[in-house]
């Protein structure tokens, strides 16, 4: 790929339930963003976004980022990780001062984000993101840039996303296990907004639906903050498993299964094409498993109407009804099931797209597709300078970090003994 330059280093770390994927970019003399090196493992040691196997995610991790680095010709020493498991709120907290009706200074702003340090204290869990959004002033809502104008009062409203410690922890510690840094550690709906949705959408309201391995993340967003969450336990994975057992076949025959000729509608033909398998433990040589096309779709159909339906009662939850902010976008690697955005569409009876990543320079091919919108979403974080995120939990394990770069982090796992 592209060769390094004298910017500095970005790199974002996606560790998902199927997948860990890495990305190393830096920003050209024009400010984009350019990719160095990505990088890939299957994922190991993480069960529907929970680290469930230390030493596995750990390898996983590590072999992922040197899979970059080598690509890219350069090492990195810290990443911006994504957190993908259930236990993510969103709330917004209003703030406000009294000014006496002076000029809003720059000391007025901070004066006022100081105070609302406590409003975002969320009773035990940690504060990913606490990003100010609008500011008011003396009651008017919706004002951008309130620097130089006259107020009595000067508000404020805090978009914030918590999460659970122990999980977070988790996540920390197998990242710095590889003797990697943590910048950040933020919420996947947060990066893969970013990433896929356009400014407008999140300005007028849209639903934002990552369908992962095994998590699959329903997140609203308006007034361009995200403003509620929920999560459900079920993925594309699901689906894999389900082909798995239905037909006998191994999970990597089943994937194959899905991908080439799954499909979530259905078509006349479907039950004239006919699909072979090896069934699990035949031979060399064995007889092939015989299916037609409609009955792998009916295995398919069972799981993605049980998740369609379990999407649309969290749009429910959430208050995402009316005329107002109907449109879903849909992401992450189950979206690229054939036919699912049109499918969805038709069971949510609202407008649905399938929402890819924004084009950064240099990002593969096999990169730019939905499953990798939290991954890009990463790098654009990191990269648009905001001070908004906040890595705040996890300084129990900081001391864990020693080497640094590919080859120390392999003199490291050796004297490990990984």
């Amino acid at each position: 790929m592209a060769a390094a330059s004298d910017q500095p280093l970005i790199a974002a770390l996606d560790i998902g339930s199927s997948k860990v994927s890495a990305l190393i970019v830096t920003r050209d003399a024009d400010g984009r963003l350019r990719v160095l090196g990505t990088g890939q493992r299957e994922s190991r040691g993480v069960k529907r976004g929970y680290v469930t196997d230390m030493e596995a995610s750990e390898v996983a991790v590590r072999e992922a980022v040197e899979i970059a680095e080598r690509i890219s010709g350069v090492t990195i020493d810290d990443v911006w990780a994504s957190f993908a498991a259930g236990g993510l709120v969103s709330d917004v907290a209003n703030v406000e001062v009294e000014l006496g009706g002076h000029q809003v200074e720059q000391s007025d702003i901070n004066e006022l984000l100081a105070a609302g340090k406590g409003a975002i204290d969320r009773n035990g869990q940690v504060v990913l993101h606490a990003h100010p959004a609008l500011y008011t002033i003396d009651g008017v809502e919706g004002v951008s840039h309130p620097i130089g104008l006259h107020a009595d009062r000067l508000g404020v409203d805090i978009h914030v996303v918590a999460a659970d410690p122990a999980p977070l922890r988790n996540i920390d510690y197998v990242i710095r296990s590889a003797h990697l840094g943590v910048k950040a550690i933020v919420a996947a709906p947060v990066a893969a907004a970013l990433s896929c949705l356009t400014v407008e959408e999140r300005e007028l309201g849209v639903a934002l639906v990552e369908l992962g391995a095994e998590v699959t993340n329903v997140s609203l967003h308006a007034g361009g903050m995200l403003v509620g969450l929920r999560s459900i336990p079920q993925g594309a994975k699901d689906v894999t498993d389900d082909i798995a057992c239905a037909f006998g076949v191994q999970r990597r025959e089943a994937e194959r299964m899905k991908c080439r000729y799954g499909s979530a509608m259905t078509s006349p033909r479907d039950n004239h094409e006919m699909i072979e398998a090896a069934p699990i433990g035949s031979e060399d040589g064995a007889e092939p498993l015989r299916i037609t096309h409609a009955q792998l779709i009916t295995v398919i159909r069972q799981r993605t109407e049980q998740i369609t339906n379990e999407i649309e009662a969290a749009l429910k939850s959430l208050g995402f009804s009316g005329p107002v902010g109907r449109q879903v976008v849909l992401t992450g690697g189950g979206a690229e099931l054939k036919n699912i955005a049109d499918y969805m569409q038709g069971v949510l009876g609202r407008s649905v797209r399938v929402g890819r990543p924004k084009a950064i320079t240099g990002l593969p091919e096999a990169h730019s597709g939905p499953a990798f919108s939290t991954l890009v979403g990463l790098a654009m974080l990191a990269g648009s300078g905001t001070g908004d995120i906040r890595d705040l939990a996890l300084s129990s394990a900081k001391e864990k970090k020693q080497a640094t770069g590919m080859l120390g982090r392999l003199v490291s796992a050796m004297k490990g003994g990984f």
